[in-house]
């Protein structure tokens, strides 16, 4: 067993079994905080627990509580036992798929027959039986064993309600069945919508028994689903590191060996395109490192000898020797997934709408029944009617069409979500969207295109700018930096470069060679102003106020000069989706307060900021991946509930930890998986659009709620006053479950 530090003593994760609810969750963070000396979280998505424990608390006793309260728990193993096959995330979905399946076959004959006069061959209320009977007992057993654990514990949820309204209409049924007259040959369900008394003994409830089981197990395969899901931003995140590493021996001889085996103080090389293994300080070598994933800089870093490299982190230029600094759990991508983690564990349980009113609607239905039960005894009625009105209490009470409101409103809304290029991961992120009064935007790749063009040419007086870019460009089509490449792709599309002689790099300061231009030739410089200035080109006023406005504006600033004279500067920057502007002003439409929150330097945050109509004050700039953490907590602590747009590696920590996270689909994997709604065109005007669909399909789900119980509770008398005709019933069910479906399908029409 292993466990953190903490300064409240230790630190430990329980992988827990059996929660079937956000209250089940709920239910067992209690349980762990009695504990004197403990503090915990729990998170239903992991099915984790994040217990500090003091000294006099042991492990043992952490687990004793959770079983206490009618779950398990064990402590993560980092591998299987020899001979033993893990146990994998995958493998209960793929048991609640095979239980779904199951039921779904036997199930779809069953409500054919009853909803179908014309199927009712003699005798079929027998294969009824036969076929409901394995669904109500085999594949409604979660939902009996969770009623089980709540009875235990005197409380309910969802799966109380589903359990006893399942099991009655399957009682009842066994009884009109084998002592009633339910199960004589030619026995027919005909469409009746009258109002008379019964003894009941010739109706039987196998539809909406099998029918319920089946809808609600397939709403929980799809929640089982999106949180398998839950722990793919780590897999994702460290799936960025290297796998193997050129590790430089005595001799300066390399080696390949996986990245496990580099140590602290090890040598190895990073060449161009290749990721850097490890945290560390570069010996030799000068490059251009894109460190955008971890920093949200937009410009590639430049390094030469002592400088810091980050692991994970590419290597956009020259061969570099680099020194680790530190490895594996210490390195600062490992960290990152720590921050995650915890973001996700720390993030509040959204308790969902159906158990919170089933723990209401529950008992009060309960309390009827036993009621109904005592009054038609007093009242001298005989035991069989009693029971009769009795038991029609919970199966008019037996959620149909609550089995249906949120996954086919969920189904819908994500069906035309994906039509607009919203991915939405599961009902609990739609809550989140109602109240969302902050939008933290990340810059880069989410309000800008994350990649480096042409912004600008500014030639000398006299000086032609298309000849600038075209010999700018005709050079720096030799190198792979990325400032160098948007200069290159912007005179391409301009028309055919000379051809380039004698290219040379000049370590950190650009490039140089001779151009072929016809019949002429030209010693042509490349790069920083001060590569000219070594060369005594001086710029001109006119080249020096451009250079001083880019710089003033976020800017990249390069000096083109040949045959010993400065003749133009190229401006490049990370440039604006033509989108953005248009989508915040339609986020500020919604009552939303548009934050940009960016790793890049204020100069460019504020430009970028201005252009697309967001406040000064509401730029936030220079923050590392840690340090967005924080900000999103600072607003949360102000009271504001945050929704967060980004795209990046950088982001995801900051994704998980917002109230409502939205990744750019065409950014990495890490933020999409951290987040709770994936953008697929990665167009910020996107976000809107996810924002209003989500909040739209949230009040259907409500309405569906609402119209679910309320079909249910208006025959709540009828059922108690004995007055409960089964094809009435069976009608009130089917109206309420295709209102419900109808109410879902509107959302197709969403624009």
């Amino acid at each position: 067993m292993s466990t953190d530090t903490d300064p409240l003593g230790q630190q430990v994760e329980l992988a827990l079994t059996g929660m079937t609810c956000a209250s089940c969750a709920n239910r067992i963070e209690r349980k762990l905080n009695k504990l004197e000396g403990v503090s915990a979280t729990v998170n239903y998505a992991t099915e984790k627990a994040k217990v500090t424990y003091a000294d006099g608390v042991s492990t043992d006793d952490l687990v004793a509580a959770v079983e206490a309260a009618g779950y398990g728990a064990s402590l993560p193993r980092p591998a299987a036992a020899e001979g033993e096959e893990p146990v994998t995330e995958a493998d209960p979905v793929a048991t609640l798929r095979q239980r779904l399946v199951v039921s779904a076959v036997l199930t779809v004959p069953v409500i054919a027959m009853a909803m179908v006069p014309a199927l009712q061959f003699d005798n079929w209320q027998w294969l009824s039986l036969t076929l409901a009977a394995p669904v109500v007992v085999w594949g409604a057993y979660p939902f009996h064993r969770a009623a089980w654990t709540n009875l235990r514990h005197g409380t309910s949820t969802m799966d109380t309600l589903i359990s006893l309204g399942t099991l009655a209409a399957l009682g009842w049924s066994l009884y009109a069945l084998f002592w009633g007259t339910a199960g004589t040959t030619g026995m027919k369900h005909p469409f009746e919508l009258t109002i008379e008394r019964s003894d009941g003994g010739g109706n039987i409830y196998l539809e909406a028994a099998a029918g319920v089981t089946t809808f609600i197990l397939a709403g929980r395969y799809f929640e089982q689903r999106s949180k398998r899901r839950a722990g793919a931003a780590l897999r994702a995140l460290l799936e960025l590191g290297a796998k193997e590493v050129a590790v430089l021996g005595p001799d300066d001889v390399e080696r390949r060996v996986p990245v496990e085996e580099l140590g602290v103080g090890g040598r190895f090389v990073v060449r161009p395109g290749e990721k850097i293994a490890t945290d560390g300080v570069v010996e030799r070598g000068s490059s251009a490192v894109d460190a955008s994933m971890l920093t949200g800089e937009s410009v590639p870093v430049e390094v030469g000898e002592g400088d810091a490299v980050v692991g994970g982190c590419v290597n956009a230029g020259g061969r570099l020797v680099v020194r680790a600094t530190r490895v594996g759990a210490d390195t600062q991508l490992a960290q990152m997934a720590r921050l995650v983690e915890d973001a996700q564990n720390g993030k509040a349980q959204v308790q969902r709408l159906a158990d919170r009113i089933s723990g209401i609607f529950v008992p009060i239905v309960i309390l009827l029944a036993a009621g109904t039960l005592g009054f038609w005894l007093g009242a001298g009625n005989g035991l069989a009617a009693a029971f009769t009105a009795a038991v029609a209490v919970l199966i008019i009470a037996c959620p149909c069409a609550l089995g249906l409101a949120t996954p086919t409103a969920l189904m819908v809304g994500t069906g035309r979500g994906a039509q607009l290029g919203i991915l939405i991961k599961g009902p609990e992120v739609l809550e989140s969207t109602r109240a969302v009064d902050t939008v933290v935007l990340d810059k880069t790749g989410t309000v800008t295109t994350g990649r480096m063009t042409l912004r600008s040419v500014v030639a000398d007086d006299g000086e032609s700018a298309d000849e600038v870019l075209r010999y700018a460009g005709a050079l720096e089509d030799s190198s792979e930096h990325p400032i160098a490449r948007a200069i290159a792709d912007a005179a391409r599309e301009a028309g055919p470069l000379p051809i380039v002689e004698d290219f040379a790099n000049v370590e950190g300061l650009g490039v140089q060679g001779v151009l072929l231009d016809g019949d002429a030739s030209h010693a042509v410089l490349v790069g920083r102003p001060r590569l000219l200035e070594e060369w005594s080109q001086h710029l001109s006023p006119v080249l020096a106020t451009a250079l001083e406005e880019a710089q003033s504006t976020g800017g990249t600033a390069v000096a083109v000069g040949w045959d010993g004279q400065a003749r133009g500067i190229i401006v490049v920057a990370d440039a604006i989706k033509p989108t953005s502007a248009t989508a915040i002003a339609q986020l500020r439409e919604l009552g939303l307060r548009p934050v940009l929150l960016t790793g890049d330097n204020a100069v460019v945050a504020r430009t970028v900021a201005a252009e697309v109509g967001i406040a000064e004050e509401d730029v936030i700039a220079d923050v590392l991946p840690a340090d967005k953490v924080d900000v999103v907590k600072r607003l949360q602590g102000e009271g504001r509930v945050v929704a967060m747009v980004g795209d990046g590696v950088n982001d995801a920590a900051a994704l998980a930890q917002a109230d409502l996270g939205l990744a750019m689909g065409t950014g990495t994997d890490v933020a999409i998986e951290a987040s709770d709604l994936t953008l697929v065109r990665g167009d910020l005007q996107v976000a809107v659009d996810a924002i209003r669909l989500s909040r739209r399909t949230l009040a259907t789900i409500k309405g569906n709620l609402f119209w679910a119980f309320a079909y249910n509770i208006a025959a709540l008398p009828l059922a108690a006053a004995g007055l409960l005709n089964p094809m009435l019933a069976g009608a009130a069910m089917a109206f309420s479950s295709v209102f419900v479906v109808s109410n879902s399908l509107r959302l197709r029409g969403f624009r």
